[in-house]
């Protein structure tokens, strides 16, 4: 697979709006309010996309339910690695699996048109394969 560039940090949180205080209030960051308790802000330099990602949306985003289950570890961020479309995408997510990974979800289209596949890597946080068409303009 060929990764082109990181496409988004987010930290994940229990705790959104203790989590927005640091970065909003204490860092200054320019978050902006998109989905729910979902901030996030693409004018930070040296990131493309920079979110604080509430638990229970990435439980949501993950596993279609609100709760994040027991048996996978609670992680405390997320990393995805923007691929060239979202065939490479798919392509990733099988050999992500040829590797042996297994994947919290496989290669698919999220509302907003970014395509994506995510795992929990060895370290504890979500990692995804990206194709985010906003990225490509």
């Amino acid at each position: 697979m060929q990764i082109e560039f990181v496409a988004s940090v987010a930290v994940i949180t229990p705790r959104p709006s203790e989590s927005r205080r640091l970065y909003m209030d204490a860092f200054g960051l320019p978050l902006r309010q998109l989905d729910g308790e979902y901030f996030a802000s693409e004018e930070v330099g040296g990131c493309k996309h920079f979110g604080v990602w509430p638990l229970e949306q990435a439980a949501q985003a993950c596993f279609g339910r609100t709760s994040w289950p027991d048996s996978v570890p609670v992680p405390q961020m997320s990393l995805e690695f923007e691929v060239a479309d979202a065939d490479a995408v798919a392509t990733g997510a099988a050999e992500l699996r040829s590797w042996g990974y297994e994947l919290l979800h496989d290669a698919r289209q999220e509302p907003w048109g970014q395509t994506v596949a995510r795992l929990i890597s060895p370290e504890g946080a979500v990692v995804g394969l990206s194709c985010a068409p906003s990225l490509h303009e």
